[in-house]
């Protein structure tokens, strides 16, 4: 094999047509050996080749005669002293960090460990095993693909719909995908899934992580495994795992087509990544990468004792985010997905970490001082999840412009409100219109705010109201795990029951914060299953259950249509009519005190403007939201003045219903409802100002206001049928449609 000096950059395996640079950053190591293998088979390397060329603290060289499909690692020589933050071991292969295939995955044994497993020295002790047989490999990517005409779809902000899922979990068990597609990339395009998406009405899919990652050794061998993945070995490499193609060159090709498929349908694609930690653990898990290439240069660690990491995310370690080099690669990963992969935005796991150069979180560290001059990721989606782990870390409202963030006030509030808890209103009432007291202070807009009543982590909606406790025995850690206080209700009974009545009151309940969701100012998102009223049955932390109490079951009964038809036409409603998609707060004013003739105002019961006492009254649990189209504010694209209907919002969380008196705001004026949570299949007629609406015991009702002039339509169902006519989505989705779809295109 002929080695030529190559270059110090780009880091990893590039193939440039004519041959391969490998370039490797390690600023501690004595030595590096470039290793190449033939097959995912061998036990040993084929050819180990010196690399001594090294500039800028890579090490790097040229190999000619080397193609895509090369599977190869790296030895790494230096210093095994821990007690100094050192762990090198030229005894193990290394994966590349920057490899953007994987040709094999770790095989789990006691030589990918660097010290001795069983030592009374722990990790103190040097292992001089080989690794070759067991460690993951990288191998070389032709990154060529044709994209076509493929344009990102760039839904502004506002117009945003989310919808949080997991490749494998959403296909895996839908009988209208090819079977050899199922739970992968592919299938995630496939018609099949393309027509759920687009009848929905998302307009992004966020994807729980891709990137490539590893199956902790105490997960398999309790025939568990990482499924969320949230346990990242490779940034640059898709998930093998989600893949059906045999190659990595294949499985990057067919990640690019999933993309492409996606932005066809009007779809963004946004990634959930991994910043924060690695696979490695704490000082007591293996080498597989950035441990043994230069772990004193990779990770942070303990200021009073560097065998020891900083871990602000309860895995084991911490990126060293004052490092150039850490920064270059999150920051060349970033890029990679977005130029190469075509991805338009990212949410940022525990994303306060990121922010840690010394120990308090700042959101005017160097991670995002870089991020925002990035001519190219200065311009895609960013949200963080604003906490982590540490003392100070939970920074909601916190993070800098251009970010949006997952908002965790907005969560937990709308389901205290809903549960019946008193003392909610006036906190309701902020959250619901923007949360402006968290993001308007910097400068931003309602959309800063991503909205969410359940995501991947915690209870599900099916469950947040059917259990009033965890049930993660599954997950063999004697239910210890995942978070005590959910903030659900069980509506009675806990878990499953046959009481027609707390089964009626659960699919409303269910309505109410979906409907409370979708009709929020700010971005909603939505999580996969919610819409098919999906249960893990009480298991509310399961990143290790890749089975049916994960994956989506596409064989619904009649409330499980019903439901997706009502997620369906709220979504539709809030396309409809532009006071739910507004881009600025409430005329910059406190929520509470807006006058009537305002573009927002709450209604007490009596049709009146509420006051303060009914503010402050922990008791109150049912209010009145008029939302004024024609005060929005706000222009389109084209300078026009943006207006809509004028519609009445109530929503009551009483267990008792109430007779609501509508406001007369117009002479001869009446109220047309579009929605109501506790009447299907039912028909909904017109009601004028002046008279009483009966809204009844924990739900929902909107109501738009109407003139004589206008003819009078006949609503039947949860959501005014209209709604979605107008809107071009009126393509059947019964459930003879939806049946049809099962059967394959």
């Amino acid at each position: 094999m002929r080695v030529w000096p190559g270059r110090p950059y780009p880091l990893g395996a590039t193939w440039d047509g004519n041959g391969v640079n490998f370039a490797l950053f390690s600023e501690n190591a004595h030595s590096v050996e470039l290793c190449l293998f033939d097959s995912p088979d061998d036990e040993k390397e084929t050819e180990k080749i010196p690399v001594v060329e090294r500039r800028d603290l890579v090490w790097h060289c040229y190999l000619p005669d080397a193609r895509p499909g090369q599977l190869y690692g790296y030895r790494v020589a230096g210093p095994y002293e821990p007690a100094n933050g050192h762990r090198f071991n030229a005894n193990k292969v290394l994966l590349d960090p920057y490899a953007m295939g994987i040709g094999r995955d770790t095989k789990w044994c006691d030589e990918m460990w660097g010290y001795k497993i069983g030592d009374p020295e722990t990790d103190l002790s040097f292992d001089d095993r080989d690794n070759a047989h067991a460690a993951p490999l990288g191998v070389v990517i032709d990154p060529a693909f044709t994209w076509g005409d493929d344009r990102p779809p760039n839904h502004p902000w506002h117009e945003t719909i989310i919808y949080e899922m997991h490749v494998k979990g959403f296909t895996q068990l839908h009988p209208g995908v090819p079977e050899e597609q199922r739970g992968t990339y592919a299938g995630l395009t496939s018609p099949a899934a393309l027509d759920h998406l687009k009848h929905l009405g998302v307009t992004a899919v966020e994807l729980l992580p891709v990137f490539h990652r590893c199956d902790d050794r105490h997960l398999i061998d309790k025939g568990l495994c990482n499924y969320w993945g949230y346990n990242t070995l490779a940034f640059m490499a898709p998930d093998r795992h989600f893949s059906c193609a045999d190659s990595a060159d294949e499985t990057v090709r067919e990640f690019k087509t999933m993309v492409r498929g996606l932005h066809s349908a009007g779809i963004e694609v946004i990634l959930d990544v991994v910043y924060n930690h690695t696979a490695e653990g704490n000082q007591n898990g293996p080498t597989m990468t950035f441990r043994g290439i230069d772990n004193a240069a990779y990770y942070r660690l303990s200021p009073e004792d560097a065998r020891f990491y900083m871990d602000f995310t309860g895995c084991g370690n911490g990126f060293n985010m004052r490092s150039p080099r850490v920064l270059q690669l999150i920051m060349d990963s970033l890029r990679y997905w977005v130029t190469e992969m075509h991805v338009d935005g990212f949410r940022f796991d525990l994303a306060s970490a990121l922010a840690r150069e010394l120990y308090e979180v700042d959101k005017l560290g160097a991670f995002f001082d870089i991020l925002h001059q990035d001519p190219v990721l200065s311009g895609v989606k960013l949200i963080a999840e604003p906490w982590d782990l540490g003392s100070g870390g939970y920074q909601v409202g916190n993070f800098p412009s251009q970010w949006s963030e997952w908002n965790g006030r907005y969560r937990d509030n709308v389901r205290r409100f809903w549960k019946g808890d008193g003392g909610m209103l006036s906190e309701f009432a902020t959250r619901i219109c923007g949360s402006a007291d968290l993001y308007e202070w910097s400068s931003r807009r309602p959309y800063a705010s991503i909205n969410f009543v359940t995501c991947h982590d915690g209870f599900n909606m099916h469950d947040l109201v059917s259990y009033n406790e965890k049930h993660n025995e599954a997950n063999g850690e004697e239910n210890r795990d995942g978070a005590n206080d959910n903030q659900s209700w069980n509506c009675g009974v806990e878990g499953p029951t046959d009481d027609a009545e707390i089964k009626t009151l659960r699919l409303r309940q269910m309505r109410n914060m979906l409907a409370t969701l979708v009709l929020s100012q700010g971005v909603p998102m939505i999580l996969a299953g919610d819409e098919m009223v999906k249960s893990q049955g009480g298991n509310n932390n399961c990143y290790c259950q890749d089975n049916e109490l994960t994956w989506l079951n596409w064989d619904w009964d009649e409330e499980q249509q019903q439901m997706f038809d009502f997620v369906r036409g709220i979504i539709a409603l809030r396309k409809a009519e532009p006071v739910f998609r507004r881009q600025k707060f409430f005329q910059g004013q406190s929520i509470r005190g807006s006058e009537e003739s305002s573009d927002v105002c709450w209604i007490n019961i009596d049709g009146k403007q509420v006051t303060d006492e009914v503010w402050d009254a922990g008791f109150v649990k049912c209010i009145g939201l008029r939302l004024d189209g024609k005060l929005i504010g706000e222009v389109n694209d084209h300078g026009e003045p943006i207006e809509g209907d004028t519609v009445l919002l109530l929503l009551n969380a009483h267990h008792e219903e109430i007779c609501f008196m509508l406001p007369t705001p117009v002479e001869e004026a009446y109220w047309e409802p579009l929605l109501d949570t506790a009447q299907f299949p039912g028909h909904l007629s017109e009601t004028k100002g002046g008279a009483q609406y009966r809204i009844f015991a924990r739900s929902i009702a909107l109501l738009r206001l109407m003139t004589p002039t206008i003819k009078q339509k006949q609503k039947e169902g949860f959501v005014a049928a209209e709604i979605i006519a107008d809107l071009a989505m009126d393509t059947p989705v019964g459930r003879e449609s939806h049946l049809k779809s099962l059967q394959g295109k």
